[in-house]
């Protein structure tokens, strides 16, 4: 797998005197998880510039129907229009920017401010405005709204004015996930991780298995990314015959570049489950109905990393959704959002305990490595080390965000 190069821009600013003195193959100095400058610069050059998953379609499934999203300091209302449309709107009224949205989740019409009682249309127009004058524009004056695409059940949110070009990514999820059929999935549990790190700390921990072995016995024992690639490719060419004996054809592919010609990073890969496994359960077994094009299990999982925060992983017969959500500099949370086949029952398609075993074990086994690290980190004495060869995903992630950062 290639590693991305970072490029170096003239400049007297301190940051970019941290990027250009960063030494290849090592991970990142203390500073780039504890400064509040960075973390004001990853918010401004990653976070606003790139795309986010922000749910699954299927939480907002009926007209009116709204729930509220925070990304760091922005709330974001989710909601779907009268007429289907999905909207993604910035919670802050446009007349003195109060909160129009006030509760969670819910299904509405309409949004009243509270403060002097501006009106919204769930799609963001403003509909009334109080005593104004007869010739004010209420056209110009609705919410503030952010670009939205919508991709395999998944809805993807941007900060970006001119936003990167998606349309390479809806191709990409429609011929991963869009085959375990997550575009009529819905969602089965989430749960939201508070994690005391930064996120960068927590994102570099997802995208390498190096640590999987030692820290993650349950998932180790049935995925056999916990190995290096060259032991298990008769494993991963097995598992890719059973998928095509079964008439699928998974896409999958290298995409992971930087923004420099306004495309978004994907990267799309494969690898088994250790023989006699269907799924990620406790025991192997399938824990739901089978999904999509499936009509039996092949022994894989697909794993796509999306845009730096967006991670999902496919199994036949249930999906997850792996969310990295900035709060401060030293805080972030992950939410983590199980599908299943949207026509099955709780209690008698799929026990939820045993469908969200594994990741919630490994999940909360995640939580403790990234804090342990994070206080770790904290030291004056930290100097990282070099990167092991099995961390090829976080020496790529590091090369990335750096060039991010690097450019205005």
């Amino acid at each position: 797998m290639g590693v991305i190069s970072i490029q170096h821009y003239a400049s007297n600013d301190p940051i970019d005197a941290l990027v250009a003195a960063h030494q290849p193959g090592h991970g990142l100095t203390r500073a780039f998880y504890s400064d509040p400058a960075i973390y004001e610069r990853d918010m401004e050059r990653l976070f606003r510039r790139h795309w986010h998953c922000l749910a699954h379609e299927s939480v907002i499934p009926h007209p009116g129907d709204f729930e509220l999203f925070r990304i760091e300091n922005e709330a974001i209302i989710l909601s779907r229009g009268m007429d289907g449309n999905v909207h993604a709107m910035l919670n802050v009224c446009r007349h003195r920017g109060a909160e129009v949205c006030t509760k969670p989740k819910g299904n509405a019409k309409f949004f009243v401010c509270p403060y002097h009682a501006w009106t919204y249309s769930n799609d963001g127009s403003l509909r009334a405005a109080r005593l104004m004058p007869k010739d004010f524009d209420r056209s110009a004056h609705g919410l503030k709204k952010l670009h939205v695409r919508v991709a395999s059940g998944l809805v993807f949110i941007t900060f970006a004015e001119n936003p990167l070009d998606f349309d390479p990514i809806e191709q990409s999820l429609r011929t991963s996930c869009g085959q375990y059929g997550w575009g009529e999935a819905k969602v089965a549990h989430r749960q939201t991780y508070a994690v005391d790190a930064n996120w960068k700390l927590a994102v570099e921990n997802y995208v390498e298995c190096y640590h999987c072995g030692p820290a993650h016995p349950e998932y180790s024992q049935t995925h056999a990314l916990e190995q290096p690639p060259e032991m298990i490719e008769k494993l991963n060419q097995a598992m890719e015959g059973r998928t095509c004996a079964l008439g699928v054809e998974i896409g999958s592919g290298n995409h992971w570049q930087t923004s420099i010609n306004g495309q978004e990073a994907i990267h799309t890969f494969r690898y088994a489950l250790y023989d006699g496994i269907s799924t990620g359960s406790e025991d192997g077994k399938p824990v739901a109905p089978l999904m999509g094009r499936f009509t039996d299990y092949d022994g894989g999982v697909t794993s796509i990393h999306l845009g730096g925060t967006s991670f999902f992983v496919c199994y036949p017969d249930h999906g997850m959704i792996y969310r990295f959500i900035p709060k401060t500099v030293d805080t972030c949370e992950m939410e983590l959002i199980w599908l299943v086949r949207g026509d099955a029952e709780e209690g008698r398609d799929y026990d939820l305990e045993k469908l969200t075993w594994l990741w919630k074990v490994t999940t909360e086994e995640d939580k403790k490595i990234i804090e342990h690290t994070a206080r770790g980190v904290a030291s004056r004495f930290f100097e990282p080390g070099p990167i092991a060869p099995m961390e090829y995903n976080e020496l790529r992630y590091i090369g990335w965000y750096l060039d991010e950062i690097s450019r205005p």
